[in-house]
């Protein structure tokens, strides 16, 4: 129960603070909603895989220019969001940084019709903002979450 109650407040915080800097430039959202999905798991399975850092950071740009690429080219067609999923995946998968959420972004950028700006803001500054609440987070409750080496696996 424990565990459950600093997961849920670690989201809490993180996503509030997201929404917070975003009411400040609401033409550029920093708050988009696979970050939801990235906080279930760096807050509850914080020592799964998929949560590590670089997952998290480098899933969400991947298949953010992933949408924004297949966009820039097939436009919003009949096929465009499964290209951009699918390629977002095999990206992904290819760079080992495998983040399901992140699997959303290409979905985002080509129905939103996103361009290249997308994939710094909100998809790099938010993902780097979660991954810092996160080490900092779990590091201080001395709960596992990465070790620098998880950056070479």
């Amino acid at each position: 129960m424990k565990n459950n109650i600093i997961s849920g407040l670690g989201a809490f915080l993180c996503i509030s603070a997201l929404a917070y800097i975003n009411s400040f430039d609401e033409s550029n959202l920093w708050l988009i909603p696979p970050f939801g999905a990235s906080m279930v798991l760096v807050m509850a399975v914080h020592e799964s895989p998929l949560a590590h850092p670089k997952n998290v950071f480098f899933g969400h740009i991947i298949s953010a220019f992933s949408g924004v690429f297949v966009f820039a080219i097939f436009g919003s067609s009949e096929l465009s969001a499964g290209l951009g999923v699918g390629l977002a995946i095999f990206l992904m998968m290819l760079t080992k940084t495998v983040h399901p959420p992140a699997g959303a972004n290409p979905i985002i950028a080509i129905l939103g019709a996103k361009g290249a700006a997308f994939i710094l803001i909100p998809v790099a500054a938010g993902a780097s903002f979660i991954v810092l609440f996160a080490i900092f987070y779990n590091k201080i409750l001395n709960r596992k979450y990465f070790t620098f080496k998880d950056f070479r696996a």
